[in-house]
This record gives structure tokens, sequence and C-alpha cells, in this order.
């Protein structure tokens, strides 16, 4: 159906070899079809302009569909049937019926699955998501697969090579992000605004502490436009930093010794000036080594002399290539609607890094996501095409649950394997800390060095601020392990956890303290 100069409400049918005036309303913004309540079970192709009919599409079966909806990409008619309890998608480029969904069919789909507890879904996730022993990836390629997954995922600067990607990835390597930055493949940046600090001084967050995303770098302008018009609020820049704004606004991208001479600031000025800018998500790098130089104290980078050339220019802002002001244009931050092309994508996303989405799962993402409401509008589309399933997958959980068909064969394969009593050492900030949600107990913040202990799928322990919290029965559940398993002492961060004399003992560099167990 083409798009007319007339009224929504002027709407053409044909009958009989002719064309006449129907009361029948066909609006091109919002891409709907309301016809007559009974048709000859087909779809006629109408070009508004001559009042002609193009062609006829047929509806196998003889259906009756009188209400439908175009796709995003304008690619696929959805038709519902208000007789037939059936749904029909229609190819729009020559009227090729894709796929016919009885609704009762949808409903016995959803009462076929049977739920998982809570603990099995958490040993599905650390399976999922490569952080169990025997999951973990390894080599360049690997480390692009696990990028995929966390695309769009916000975490702390500092957190990435230290806490999340090496627990993915066995022998991670920072050489390779570096080459998938400077490849073009992955782009790093700070998609949500920076508020000034609560001392009135207008200071940001230090760089480590500045939540980052790792992208693809086609997908960069997406995502951007979903955080656009949270910036309003943000502080002033210092000369510094607006100094090398104003630089890289007049010349486009540059390289640092270009900034040190063109900006006329020292080298340890440029340096501050550059944090502060990533701070507040106006500039990004070439490679995620710039970003890594400014997290490293200059005292501790390797010299760029050393004989270690490869490690130096690892850590050498010098080598870390151009720098360059994030796109925020007027035109994107003045958009209010939100954009069905990056909804859905963010829907694929979700659904391709937990397996299995709802409402709960998602209450650790950032919070500039669509809301709820928009992704289950997508996720109700996947569903009528055969893409995905829904259902109630996780017991305990209200709300609407949805799952790949491939995450709905690894529930079963988890939920039919024996618990091997592993513990496993979690870092807070990664998108596993389920604890306080899904799982049973206390939320364990999202702190740089914060740690959670699982075993089986469940938590035993946390450390927050170098405290160590036992969740319910975990004094008994760690000494039972450490002390029948014969199991190597538990590491939460810098602090190690043993079992010595029937008592549980915490090391730390500075301190040892001793919990009595008993049995």
């Amino acid at each position: 159906m083409r798009p007319s100069s007339a009224p929504a409400e002027e709407a053409s049918v044909a009958e009989g070899g002719s064309v006449r005036r129907l009361s029948a309303v066909a609006n091109r913004g919002v891409a709907k079809v309301y016809g007559p309540p009974k048709g000859k079970g087909s779809v006629s192709v109408i070009d508004f302009a001559t009042r002609k009919v193009e062609t006829t599409w047929p509806i196998p079966g003889g259906g009756s569909p009188d209400m439908g909806d175009v796709s995003a990409d304008g690619r696929v008619l959805w038709l519902s049937g208000r007789y037939s309890s059936e749904v029909y998608a229609i190819d729009t480029r020559n009227g090729h019926l894709l796929a016919r969904i009885h609704r009762y069919t949808i409903g016995r789909l959803r009462r076929e699955i049977e739920p998982v507890e809570p603990r099995d879904f958490m040993r599905f996730l650390l399976d999922w998501q490569r952080v169990s022993s025997g999951t973990r990836v390894s080599g360049p390629e690997a480390l692009a697969g696990v990028l995929a997954q966390l695309e769009g995922f916000e975490a702390p600067a500092g957190a990435w090579e230290s806490e999340l990607l090496p627990a993915r990835v066995s022998d991670y390597s920072i050489s390779w992000l570096d080459d998938l930055c400077t490849a073009g493949r992955v782009a790093w940046a700070r998609l949500r605004g920076a508020t000034a600090a609560s001392d009135g001084t207008g200071r940001t967050a230090p760089v480590r502490a500045t939540p980052i995303v790792l992208l693809p770098r086609r997908q960069l302008a997406l995502w951007t436009r979903l955080t656009a018009g949270q910036r309003e609020d943000e502080p002033a820049l210092t000369s510094r930093a607006e100094k090398v704004a104003d630089f890289l606004r007049a010349h486009g991208a540059s390289f640092f010794d270009e900034l040190v001479g063109g900006a006329h600031l020292l080298r340890t000025e440029l340096e501050d000036a550059l944090a502060e800018l990533v701070a507040r998500g106006r500039v990004h790098c070439d490679s995620f080594a710039g970003l890594r130089a400014l997290l490293v104290p200059q005292s501790k980078r390797p010299s760029a002399y050393s004989r270690r050339g490869r490690r130096a220019a690892l850590f050498g802002i010098e080598d870390a290539g151009r720098w360059t002001l994030t796109r925020r244009g007027a035109a994107v931050a003045a958009s209010a609607k939100l954009d069905p092309e990056a909804i859905e994508h963010v829907a694929r996303t979700l659904l391709r890094r937990y397996g299995v989405v709802c409402w709960r799962l998602l209450e650790r993402e950032a919070g500039w996501l669509p809301p709820w409401r928009e992704l289950l509008r997508v996720y109700h589309r996947l569903e009528a095409r055969g893409e995905i399933r829904g259902g109630r997958f996780v017991a305990g959980l209200s709300g609407e649950q949805f799952a790949l068909p491939e995450a709905i064969a690894a529930l079963r394969q988890v939920r039919k394997r024996t618990p091997d009593a592993t513990l496993l050492s979690l870092s807070a900030l990664d998108p596993l800390n389920l604890v306080g949600t899904l799982l049973p107990g206390k939320k364990v913040p999202r702190q740089l060095g914060a740690r959670v202990v699982l075993r089986d799928g469940l938590p035993l322990a946390s450390l927050v601020a170098g405290q160590v919290e036992l969740v319910d029965d975990g004094v008994l559940e760690l000494a039972h392990h450490l002390a029948c398993a014969q199991a190597p002492p538990v590491r939460l961060g810098q602090i190690v956890v043993s079992f010595v004399e029937n008592d549980l003992v915490w090391q730390s560099g500075v301190a040892t303290e001793r919990r009595e167990h008993r049995q």
C-alpha cells in the first residue's frame, strides 16, 4: 500500500474490478489498515495516486484479516484474522506469505515450558556468558564474541580489563582490545552525561570510575541516540579542557603531540584535560590505549625507552592514536521519540546477553535504556514471528519472560546437570551480579573491588570496602566446602579465605581474622 496525499479517512477497496470509496481507514502515520469485518481472504494493493489496484495477494485458506501493522523496516505486513484466530506475515516486496501463526499455538508453546529454579538459571547464565570455569574462551576472535554479548553494558572504565574481560577470556591480552579498536570494529564511549559533584565544585568522578560502554563502531550512532537529551545539566569545563575541546572542534581528530602544540599545554596538563573530557563523555580515542593510559598513573607506566617497546606502547598515551570529539548533534539531542530501530536493536542485544529476559533481570542495566513497556512490544512481535519463545522460564519471577530457542535447550541441560559445588568469585560490577534481585540476599553495591562468591548458583559471601559479609548460612556452607572438599583457599579480591583448625580464617595484607565454625 502506497501513501497518498488524500486525507487519512479516504480509502479505497477493489471489488469486482472497480474501485470504490469505503468506510475504512489507511493511516500511514501509524502504519495500520482497517477494513471490513469480512473479506475475500486476500489483500489488494492500491496505488492511491491512480486509484487503481496494482495486484492482489491471496491469503491461503481464505482467512479474514481485518487489522494489521507494518514492521519498522517496512518489509513485513502483519495481519490479524478476527474470525480465524490467526496471524499472517506477508512480504511487502512480493506478497509471499512468510508465516501463518495460530494464536492458540503461541499459548500451547508457552504452556509447554517447564520453569527452572533461580539457582539453576544462575548456573545457566554463568555458562551462557562464559564465566564458569568450563566455558571460558580464549583468543582474540573469542574476545570479539564476548564484546558482542556485552554490547551496551555500562561499567567503570577501570573494571573492563581488570574484572569483566579476564573473567570470560582465560588468556586475555590487552593488545587484542587495542587491535579491535584500531581496526574500527569496536569503540569505547561514555554515553551517559556527567553530573557535578555534590560538593558544588563542579568536579566529575575520576576516569577510573567513569561509566564506559564497548560497542561495535557501526552501532555507536544508534546507541548515542538513546541517550540524547540527557546532558543538559552538565557542569562547565575547566579552561584547559575547554582549550582542548576548542582545538578538536576546529581541527578535527588529532594526535597527542598535535594537541600539545595546538592547545599550548604541558603534557601533564593535557593529560588532565583529556581525563576531564573523557569523564564528561566529550572525547574518545581511536584505541583503548588512550583510555588505559589515563587509568595508569604516570609514575607506573613503562618508560617509552624501555626495551619492552611493545608493552610501553600499550600504556603510552603518545601512541594511542587520534582523539576526537564525540558526536552530539543538536538534531539528535532534540529528538524526543524513541527510534523503533534502536529499540529493536537493544531488545535483541539484551536477549543475546542473557538468553532469557524479563523486567527483573534488567534492573541493573543502564537507566537510559528504553523502558520495559517499549521492549515488550518488540518481544511480542518477535514471538509472533517465531524468532523467540515466550513463557515462564524462571520460577518465582513475575511478569512476562522471553527466551532464545538455543537458550531454552541450554536451560534444560543445566537442570539435568548435577551441581558440582564449585566456588566462583565474581566482580560486583559484572552484569551477573544479581544478588538481591534474582538471587536471595542483600544487594551488593556495584563498586570497584567489591566481589561476590557463588556456589552452585547461590551467593555465599560478598566483599565490600574490605569487609566480608556472609549471606544467610554462608559460614556453614563455606566451611563445609573448604573442609570436606579439601579445596584451595577462596580469594575475594585482596582477601584470602581458608579453613584452619576448624575455623574460617580471613587473611589480607594488613590483618587476619578468625571466625569459629560450629557444626
